[in-house]
C-alpha cells in the first residue's frame, strides 16, 4: 500500500514514518505539509492511502477530504487528530477511518490494514 503523510508538524510525520517503515507491505510515497500540497500530490502520484491531519492548516479536513474523494482513482482516508471530536466530524465527513494521535502504534497499523483489505 503506498500511502502520503499529511501533516503540518514535523515531528508528527518523524514518528508515522519511522511506524510506518516497520512494515514491509507499506510503502512512504511522499510527505506534505499543508493543503496545496496535498491535493497536488494525489493528482500527480495517486496513492493509495493519505494519512490526514485533520486540523491541517489552509482547508480543514472535511474539504481536503470532499477535493480527495472527487479524484480519479481517490485514496483511502485516515484522519488523525489528538481531539475526540475532530475525529468524530471526520467519520461523519466519510474518513475510511480514523486514529488518535495519542494512541498506541497498534491502532493506526490496525486501521490501515482494514483500509487495504477494503481496497
Amino acid at each position: 500500500m503506498n500511502i502520503l503523510l499529511a501533516d503540518d508538524e514535523q515531528r508528527v510525520r518523524s514518528a508515522l514514518r519511522l511506524i510506518l517503515q516497520q512494515e514491509t507491505n507499506l510503502t512512504i510515497m511522499g510527505e506534505v505539509n499543508n493543503v496545496t500540497q496535498i491535493l497536488d500530490y494525489t493528482d500527480a502520484q495517486m496513492p493509495d492511502l493519505v494519512l490526514l491531519d485533520w486540523e491541517l492548516p489552509g482547508g480543514g479536513g472535511a474539504n481536503v477530504l470532499t477535493a480527495l474523494r472527487i479524484a480519479e482513482v481517490p485514496p483511502a482516508v485516515i484522519a488523525l487528530s489528538g481531539r475526540p471530536e475532530a475525529l468524530t466530524a471526520a467519520l461523519e465527513a466519510g474518513a475510511d477511518a480514523t486514529v488518535c494521535k495519542t494512541e498506541p502504534p497498534e491502532c493506526l497499523l490496525a486501521a490501515i490494514k482494514s483500509c487495504a483489505e477494503k481496497r
